[in-house]
């Protein structure tokens, strides 16, 4: 395994973190606050620790899969320890696991909080809380690819490791332009909707926050009452643009390069609509308040579908009062989750289709057992690896989401708000039902349950399989043999003994 790669991109994930950094320390400037001064400190340690990953430029850069699950899954847990220092460092979340958990649900775009009050943090820490979610929407490492040519012609597994959904292509031959070209329309999305909120006489520091927490499909509020304070305006737009983030971003690549047919033929992007469509209507007639508008009810019924499908996590109403179906349907959406290639969660609906598909294909398989029957997903034949990779995917779902359920019913909680607890983090949703409903929090967890929901959480960002990759002892003991032939290859060629 290229160990050199690996540390040097660690270097640069940190410098990058440092980079970020500078956006809290503004705001602590700009407020007059002095916890900035903590981001301060935890900038310079970014850069002094990057500086000593990054201080030799590996000969052989080029690397594969295994080494790319790895630096992927490492990058992301040394951004989060790193992360979460200034909480502690300020005293607003005065306890490390504490920390961590809030920090990781920043950066997996999960949204789970530990923080009864999010109305006391300083303007600089809520906004470095909300910049987490924004950060790891699209992922540092596609960042890291956009800004710097790393390492060749296989830079491509990193976009792989990161990036959700059960496969990732390029957009144009390059991947640094390819990484270049989603971090663009990233951006102006963002733009667009903080533009869209400032139409909508929110305060600009509020406004930021929101689109952080939309556009990384994360969903942590600065206020307690998530969006349900502010005006029915705001509400659509968040509503309309946890829509448009929960879209793969190669419907937006086409659009741009004026590929409308091919665009609008997207038939994942048909599904997902469909499915948001269908879950509205339901939840809006089973969930009616005869005492609230027709738009009221719709609004109500719309904002909440979007933000469980797209992970977001918001909450203008709360849903834990709702009928027993309405909340049903939730629960299912947190399965069915975003579209693949876009910032939003879940298990993607591209798979729920390729799944839906192949026991289609097994059903009719009985009654012409002679036939070839082939999976066809947006106009293509399934490969069979493909197939397989999603089956395996739901199996080994279903044995993680089931251990961290048992381990987190040692606290004690009800079946639904321990299920739902997990399946929130593991789905980088937020909020469950019961005890984690939308109006409660995390915090009365116990540290073990915490650090189970953080593996999940991160499990559930990464796709599983590069967390899985890194507690994989067969990978080490494979380095640590490889590295003891490299040592004896070089002894030879000095004519040393072995």
């Amino acid at each position: 395994m290229n160990t050199k790669s690996i540390t040097y991109i660690l270097g640069w994930i940190l410098k990058i973190e440092a980079a970020f950094m500078s956006l809290p320390i503004l705001t602590a400037l700009i407020y007059g606050e002095e916890q900035g001064w903590t981001f301060v400190l935890v900038m310079a340690l970014c850069l002094l620790c990057g500086a000593l990953l990054t201080g030799r430029k590996p000969k052989n850069p080029s690397f594969y899969a295994r080494e790319a699950f790895v630096a992927t899954a490492l990058g992301w847990i040394a951004m989060s320890v790193f992360g979460c220092i200034p909480f502690v460092l300020t005293g607003e979340i005065p306890r490390f696991i504490d920390a961590l958990f809030e920090t990781v649900s920043g950066f997996t775009t999960t949204g789970a909080s530990i923080m009864p009050d999010v109305e006391i943090m300083s303007h600089c820490s809520m906004i470095w809380r909300c910049f987490t979610h924004w950060i790891g929407g699209m992922g540092v490492l596609v960042f890291l690819l956009a800004v710097l040519p790393m390492v060749g012609g296989t830079n491509m597994h990193l976009m792989k490791a990161e990036s959700p959904g059960p496969s990732v292509g390029k957009l144009v031959p390059k991947v640094r332009f390819t990484a270049q070209i989603l971090y663009r329309l990233y951006v102006v999305l963002t733009a667009a909707e903080f533009v869209f909120l400032l139409l909508g006489k929110m305060d600009p520091y509020e406004a930021l926050c929101t689109a952080f927490g939309t556009a990384g499909t994360g969903g942590f509020g600065v206020k307690n009452s998530s969006i349900g304070g502010y005006s029915p305006y705001i509400q659509w737009v968040v509503t309309v643009f946890m829509i448009l983030f929960g879209v793969n971003f190669n419907v937006y690549f086409l659009l741009l390069m004026c590929k409308f047919r091919d665009a609008f033929h997207c038939e994942e992007m048909r599904w997902y609509l469909t499915i948001i469509a269908a879950a509205t209507l339901l939840i809006f007639a089973n969930a009616y308040d005869a005492a609230l508008t027709v738009e009221n009810n719709l609004r109500i019924a719309a904002f909440q579908v979007a933000s469980i499908i797209t992970t977001t996590g918001y909450s203008t109403a709360d849903f834990q009062l709702w009928p027993e179906f309405s909340k049903t349907i939730l629960v299912m959406l947190m399965f069915v989750g975003a579209c693949a290639g876009s910032t939003g969660g879940g298990l993607k609906v591209s798979r729920f289709v390729i799944a839906a598909k192949s026991l289609g294909a097994y059903l009719i398989s009985f009654l012409h057992p002679r036939a070839v029957h082939k999976v066809k997903f947006e106009g293509k034949s399934v490969e069979e690896d493909t197939l397989r990779a999603v089956q395996l995917y739901f199996v080994t779902v279903i044995f993680i989401v089931a251990a961290s359920v048992l381990l987190v019913s040692l606290d004690n909680f009800d079946l639904v708000t321990t299920f739902t607890a997990v399946t929130a983090t593991f789905n980088n949703i937020g909020p469950g039902l019961n005890g984690v409903g939308p109006t409660s929090n995390f915090a009365a967890f116990s540290d073990l349950s915490k650090c189970v929901m953080i593996f999940d959480m991160l499990a559930g960002r990464l796709e599983i399989f590069p967390l899985l990759m890194l507690l994989y002892p067969p990978l080490w003991r494979e380095s640590i043999s490889e590295s003891r032939r490299r040592k004896r290859r070089r002894a030879s060629a000095l004519g040393l003994d072995a």
